[in-house]
């Protein structure tokens, strides 16, 4: 598809790829080293991982405002098309949002959340960027907004699809899947994707990493 993606791999030939599916918009920017942290710890274990640019992210040549939710669902399809043997998902937050679509063994999912509940974050803090610089605006009226021209929302022009599409996803079902929460049921550590700056949790990593690798092992998928 023309995107770039980060590829770590094992010494010895893979047990399965993970292709990792960060959370959206400028949480991916916060969760992104640590995310890659956790690429190195599965190749430790000896899985392969892929980490892509989604359309619109990073290293991508295409503009976020003509990006949908549906470009990222197929874009990561094409991804898993092009990866050798059996393909586990990894999705972090708003990741779970779009990894459906995948040819995938199994999915795992760290914390996932509604598109609504995503874009109430984004639209509650530019209403507090206005507020700031003098500027008055609303949930309502930003919403508004949105339906006919493209919205910036925490240094990303969302376009009137992206917005109408996050106001109504939610996480679909897919098997097997584990769902796994943050604290102490789940992963132990820190929620990057709320920081203000991008940090790095490397017992996280690792933890997420070994909770992969053991559940992976005990569904029969490698």
């Amino acid at each position: 598809m023309g995107e770039h993606h980060l590829r770590v791999t094992p010494a010895g030939a893979p047990r399965a790829t993970v292709l990792i599916v960060p959370p959206l918009f400028e949480e991916a920017n916060r969760t992104r080293r640590t995310l890659v942290l956790v690429m190195r710890a599965l190749a430790a274990r000896g899985f392969a991982a892929a980490m892509p640019d989604l359309p619109g992210q990073n290293e991508s040549l295409v503009a976020l405002e003509s990006v949908d939710l549906d470009m990222w669902q197929n874009a990561l399809f094409d991804v898993a098309k092009t990866i050798d043997g059996p393909v586990l998902v990894a999705s972090v937050r708003g990741g779970a949002l779009i990894d459906h679509r995948v040819k995938a063994a199994a999915w795992w999912r760290l914390a996932p959340v509604g598109g609504a509940s995503l874009l109430r974050t984004l639209l509650r803090a530019r209403v507090s960027a206005d507020r700031e610089a003098g500027v008055t605006s609303s949930l309502e009226s930003l919403s508004e907004t949105a339906k006919s021209e493209p919205l910036l929302l925490a240094g990303n022009r969302l376009s009137p699809a992206m917005v109408a599409q996050l106001s109504s996803a939610e996480a679909q079902p897919v098997e097997p899947l584990r769902n796994v929460a943050l604290g102490a049921d789940g992963i132990t550590g820190t929620p990057l994707w709320l920081r203000a700056e991008p940090g790095e949790d490397a017992a996280m990593a690792e933890a997420i990493a070994d909770d992969i690798a053991t559940w992976s092992a005990s569904c029969g998928v490698i």
